[in-house]
């Protein structure tokens, strides 16, 4: 189905079509197109950088394999358990197929985060490596991806907002009881995609120059995109809500992973010494040349 999206105060129409080509009759869409992208782009960009942080690059590889299934899995179980009267039978039981037909759309980014963080926060215990500095790498991905991913929910057209008469309004058809109606809405996808990528310029910024601690950047990246996120989530119109209450999920969750993150910098940089030699990427390679326990070198008498 191709749809007409226009941008009236910028003179800008676009003709939009989610479906991108068929591969042996089977659909590609654009969205699926554009969040592989993202992962990839992601993927790359973390990978050139690990070394920053003391991370390798094949533990990076080695948490994906384990991260991506599970962060789809996440994703899509946040969706369905707020979402849950849509996978209702007639009957009032739940239809559990239609909950697995991922395919047909239905996901959430907060339950792909979340999934991911557990997901790393195991791998490291396994690993035994440090969860922080692991993390302060990873989320300039989880940046990159969901920059990029937002422009899948354009060609959908889908992540709107309310009726506005702002300069950059975004013009959409919708239909009502069979009648088309075009509506001038909030492009709350867009002001996402340029949040982040606002916050990855900024933490690549403090990464270079200012990082004093491990988790310096993964707390900025929960006080920054938790309350950019929380702020657009308000002008959304398709939330996902607390079960019956009026309370949008995942604007909770951004002001409360915002603030969470606001009061962990204050405290690691107020109460907590930071020397550069406690830095991760300053002990790894020490650790690294260090002999295992029991292999000191031998004299014979």
């Amino acid at each position: 189905m191709i749809r007409t999206v226009t941008f009236p105060g910028l003179g800008l129409s676009f003709q939009l079509n989610s479906i991108a080509f068929s591969l042996f009759g089977w659909p590609i869409h654009w969205y699926g197109i554009i969040i592989a992208t993202g992962f990839l782009l992601a993927v790359a960009y973390c990978t050139r950088i690990s070394s920053r942080f003391g991370i390798k690059e094949d533990d990076i590889i080695d948490m994906l394999f384990f991260a991506v299934p599970l962060s789809i899995l996440g994703a899509r179980l946040y969706y369905v358990i707020f979402y849950l009267d849509l996978y209702r039978t007639p009957e009032g039981g739940l239809d559990f197929a239609a909950m697995v037909r991922i395919w047909d759309g239905g996901l959430a980014i907060y339950g792909a985060v979340i999934a991911s963080g557990l997901t790393l926060l195991v791998f490291c215990k396994v690993r035994k490596l440090p969860f922080l500095a692991f993390a302060d790498a990873g989320v300039y991905g989880l940046l990159i991806g969901q920059l990029v991913g937002r422009w899948g929910n354009f060609v959908n057209v889908e992540a709107y907002g309310g009726e506005t008469t702002l300069p950059w309004r975004m013009g959409i058809t919708e239909y009502l009881d069979g009648v088309a109606v075009v509506k001038e809405v909030h492009p709350t996808f867009l002001y996402e995609s340029l949040w982040n990528l606002a916050g990855l310029l900024l933490l690549i910024f403090v990464g270079k120059r200012l990082r004093k601690f491990d988790g310096q950047i993964f707390f900025g990246y929960l006080a920054w995109y938790g309350i950019g996120r929380g702020m657009i989530e308000g002008l959304r119109t398709d939330s996902l809500y607390f079960f019956r209450t009026g309370l949008r999920v995942s604007q909770v969750l951004g002001f409360a992973s915002g603030l969470a993150g606001i009061a962990l910098l204050i405290y690691f940089f107020k109460f907590r010494p930071h020397p550069p030699e406690q830095l991760w990427v300053n002990r790894a390679p020490a650790k690294a040349d260090k002999p295992p326990s029991g292999s000191e070198e031998r004299h014979d008498a």
